[in-house]
């Protein structure tokens, strides 16, 4: 059988300001009261301290075939953070250090992997921010399986679509359509400054129970 690819329009990129926006709120913040668009916890990244935002780009390839993925690096724009869902395989690692260098090459953001990389020390040394399950030594070929490229997607159980937002940090990957993206990063800034202003009080000698309310829904 010949190899199937539905290869689908670059997405529209979300703007510079909502980005901007998104870059000062936590995945944790929003995670306060959303439940969904959550990548799989398990997804964590390569390098600490790192938290961007972009634009999906989105992959679907099959098992040890990376044959997509090369094409879809010559496709990244400046902003882009390319999700690759690899249909459930965890043992091929289709992203390494070449691919961490066209990557970054092409100005993208990050990369969200839903299975293993490799070459941690050449991402390391790149300073390109990567999500993924962790770590593996065998890796794709190109095998001309076939793939999707900018359809709907699933990455860590998360449904990701062409051009949704991304936010990547430490405690994970996060999701949102565009309509959303702005609201969610206005509304996480706002909670971040009150969680300082509790934090300082607290630390001056105030009770965080009673602060919060939780020792009054106890005592009641």
């Amino acid at each position: 059988m010949m190899p199937t690819y539905d290869i689908g329009d670059m997405p529209p990129q979300i703007s510079t300001e909502v980005v901007a926006l998104l870059e000062q709120a936590e995945t944790a913040t929003i995670g306060h009261w959303r439940h969904w668009g959550f990548c799989d916890r398990r997804i964590q990244p390569a390098l600490r301290g790192r938290r961007v935002a972009g634009t999906a780009v989105t992959v679907a390839i099959p098992g040890p075939d990376s044959t997509l993925l090369h094409l879809a690096l010559g496709l990244l724009r400046p902003g882009d953070i390319l999700l690759v869902d690899r249909l459930g395989d965890d043992r091929f690692a289709c992203w390494g250090g070449g691919v961490t260098v066209a990557a970054k090459s092409a100005g993208a953001k990050a990369g969200v992997v839903d299975g293993p990389c490799t070459d941690l020390e050449e991402i390391e040394a790149s300073a390109f921010p990567m999500w993924s399950r962790g770590f593996a030594p065998i890796t794709t070929r190109l095998y001309d399986l076939g793939g999707r490229l900018n359809r709907p997607v699933s990455v860590g159980g998360a449904v990701v679509m062409p051009g949704d937002a991304v936010l990547c940090d430490d405690s994970g990957v996060l999701v949102l359509s565009p309509r959303e993206a702005e609201a969610e990063a206005r509304q996480a800034i706002g909670k971040q400054a009150s969680g300082l202003e509790t934090q300082r009080r607290v630390a001056e000698g105030a009770k965080l129970g009673d602060l919060s309310g939780a020792s009054a829904m106890v005592l009641k």
